[in-house]
């Protein structure tokens, strides 16, 4: 795959802890895809909409899409249909179109071929049906939910709720699971601080409409991630994306994590102004 007129600087410079590694799989690690251009150098004196900041001792990257400024959509693969498997294989595929990229993180669970076991909408076309399956693993420990929007509304639902609830087909949708908030409440299934710990992100909508996105750097249980959305960023809806494959391309920052096989993609993008 060629990258056009991009260069790819392709210097890792942080390797996450074995801790945080997907079992069985490569560490994830963190470099950089842009254009090289003045344009992109100029755009990179811009703030990032990304910032780091410590919660009960473990650093979070928290982003925020806000729909005056932002659009999203999800991405899973290439016009031959091929899942990108990842933010960095994504990144090459733009060219220079990357320049409009605010950041992007892994959006949802998926099966070994990358594609998404639950509701999956992409440019208004429904690529998977919503899954209200029983079974094990995070995805199904009910309620999962639904991330979606169209036009700058964005919402996150109960799959429950959204079953019921939503008639029209979403811009863009991805289905996840576990709920991490449902109202302001902690998932019943969590505890404050549970055994399991490890990298995760997710995703949660404040009061005036803004998507949150974190992604924690160090190992955390379900509760301390749910309790950062709720405490720090009052928020009273949020979704789990992922564990161990957790991953983010901030390109004002620099950073593009890569080595974990992630499937779908949630992509934020600059507004023309």
């Amino acid at each position: 795959m060629k990258f056009g007129s991009a260069a790819f600087l392709g210097a890792a410079f942080l390797l996450l802890a074995a801790c945080d590694m997907q079992q069985g799989g490569e560490p994830v690690v963190r470099t950089e895809i842009g254009k090289g251009s003045q344009e992109m150098k100029a755009a990179r004196k811009a703030k990032s909409p990304c910032s780091v900041t410590i919660f009960e001792d473990v650093p979070y990257t928290h982003c925020v899409a806000d729909p005056a400024k932002h659009a999203i959509k999800t991405v899973l693969g290439n016009a031959e249909g091929d899942p990108f498997r990842s933010l960095r294989a994504y990144g090459e595929s733009l060219g220079e179109e990357a320049v409009n990229v605010a950041f992007a993180v892994n959006a949802g669970m998926y099966g070994e071929d990358g594609k998404p076991i639950g509701y999956y909408v992409e440019d208004a076309e429904r690529l998977k049906e919503l899954n209200l399956a029983d079974g094990t693993g995070n995805f199904h420990m009910k309620p999962n939910g639904v991330f979606y929007g169209t036009n700058g509304k964005w919402e996150i639902k109960t799959s429950d709720d959204f079953f019921r609830t939503v008639g029209d087909r979403p811009r863009f949708g991805t289905q996840s699971g576990p709920m991490l908030l449902i109202n302001g409440k902690l998932h019943p299934q969590f505890q404050d601080d549970g055994p399991s710990k490890t990298v995760r992100n997710g995703v949660g909508i404040d009061a005036e409409g803004h998507a949150h996105f974190v992604i924690t750097e160090g190992p955390v249980s379900f509760g301390q991630l749910a309790r950062y959305f709720r405490d720090e960023l009052k928020i009273a809806n949020a979704l789990y994306l992922d564990g161990t494959v957790s991953s983010l391309w901030d390109p004002l920052a620099e950073r593009i994590d890569s080595g974990a096989r992630i499937g779908p993609m949630i992509v934020v993008t600059n507004k023309e102004k």
